[in-house]
């Protein structure tokens, strides 16, 4: 298994097959690659000399991304459970969308003493004060799902790259052979967050000289209701009837865009590109109201985090080295460890196949009476 990628030399224009792993098939490529539980020889202690009373700090970023707190935080503990039998403790901490709070959510995590802190930086920048704190305190950092700033110790995510490329090219596939003269909106996530400009990049090298990108914008904190106030201009300025296509970073902020087009009356809905799998997304996806998101594996992501921060305590280097395959460079450090999980594009002939087989939703989750119909006319059903 060999997810060999620097995503600082990669060039936007490269194309990547987009990768299904369910979330079964994904632990199992996992173990077999000999990352999960995986030390051997000199370098493996005893099970008897392994520190399982640890505490790991987890800070993420917000409450409005359903994602985090419903899989990513659940996830992330009985991971550590697991691999501590039961004896690690997870202290978790939300920062409701505030950089002002999360650091002072990270000062208290550092002056208690974690061993080792995980943060999904709400401002990358912003946090690289505290994780150098950190680092003179003697706890490492592990950014998650953002590429924080500061000498951080290991960075997991997604190829936020091939993301954005994801969400171009099903754009332009969506279009046809009217791509090129099409009206897009490009509404990017926030501009503080780093992956918004990996995203971003993706999604212009698909996008870019294929349809005519008519007005583009940057969404404040990634909140639904500043891409409804930036959806509300475009359909001033271009015309709610002359927008082919929407491409969305994510999902809250799609769910959005299609709410100020139905107020504008628009009932055939152009494509809207989405991201994180949200129920409430998948659901929209199902009616026809949503082309697609992108499904990122909260499970492998997650998971990653957690057997990278027990291993760092543990001062498991070889089997840390196994879990960091990949190399990233944030503004202020190079050739930072890192795991990126593959993608895939979600739409209704995949869901099935993505979120329901790995156990994200059940049929009966996503099939409630509002949408039956729609599920039974796409063969999803239990």
């Amino acid at each position: 298994m060999n997810l060999r990628t620097t995503p600082h030399t990669r060039a936007a224009s490269v194309r990547r097959p987009v990768l299904l792993l369910t979330a079964g098939l994904s632990a199992l490529s996992l173990t077999a690659c000999g990352v999960v539980g995986a030390v051997s020889g000199d370098d493996a202690p005893a099970s008897r000399d392994r520190s399982y009373d640890i505490t790991v700090g987890l800070l993420l970023p917000d409450k409005d991304t359903a994602r985090f707190e419903k899989f990513d935080r659940p996830l992330f503990e009985d991971r550590v459970s697991s691999l501590t039998d039961e004896q690690g403790e997870v202290v978790y901490a939300n920062a409701e969308g505030s950089k002002d709070k999360q650091g002072e959510q990270f000062r208290k995590m550092i002056a208690d003493r974690v061993d080792v802190i995980v943060v999904d930086a709400v401002d990358s920048e912003a946090v690289a004060t505290d994780v150098e704190k950190a680092k003179e305190a003697g706890i490492p950092v592990i950014a998650y799902d953002r590429l924080a700033e500061g000498p951080i110790d290991a960075y997991v995510s997604h190829d936020n790259e091939l993301v954005g490329q994801v969400q171009g090219r099903a754009l332009v596939n969506a279009l046809g052979e009217d791509a090129e003269n099409s009206k897009v909106v490009v509404m990017h996530g926030a501009p503080t967050d780093p992956n918004t400009k990996l995203f971003r990049k993706g999604a212009l090298g698909e996008l870019d000289g294929e349809v005519d990108i008519a007005k583009s914008y940057d969404t404040r904190q990634w909140l639904p209701e500043a891409a409804a106030e930036n959806m509300r201009e475009a359909v001033k300025e271009v015309g709610a009837g002359d927008i082919a296509a929407v491409y969305s970073a994510n999902d809250g902020m799609a769910g959005a865009v299609i709410e100020v087009l139905e107020e504008a009356g628009v009932t055939d809905l152009p494509p809207v590109t989405g991201q994180d799998a949200d129920l409430a997304a998948v659901r929209r996806i199902v009616a026809g109201t949503q082309y697609m998101t992108v499904y990122k594996s909260f499970l492998l992501e997650a998971t990653g985090a957690a057997d990278m921060a027990v291993a760092k305590v543990q001062e498991r280097s070889i089997q840390f080295d196994a879990l960091a395959r990949d190399v990233v460079d944030s503004p202020t450090h190079k050739d930072i460890p890192a795991m990126l999980v593959p993608v895939v594009a979600l739409t209704k002939e995949n869901i099935g196949a993505t979120v329901v087989q790995d156990g994200v939703y059940t049929v009966k989750d996503i099939c409630t009476g509002a949408y039956a119909a729609d599920c039974a006319e796409i063969g999803l059903t239990s």
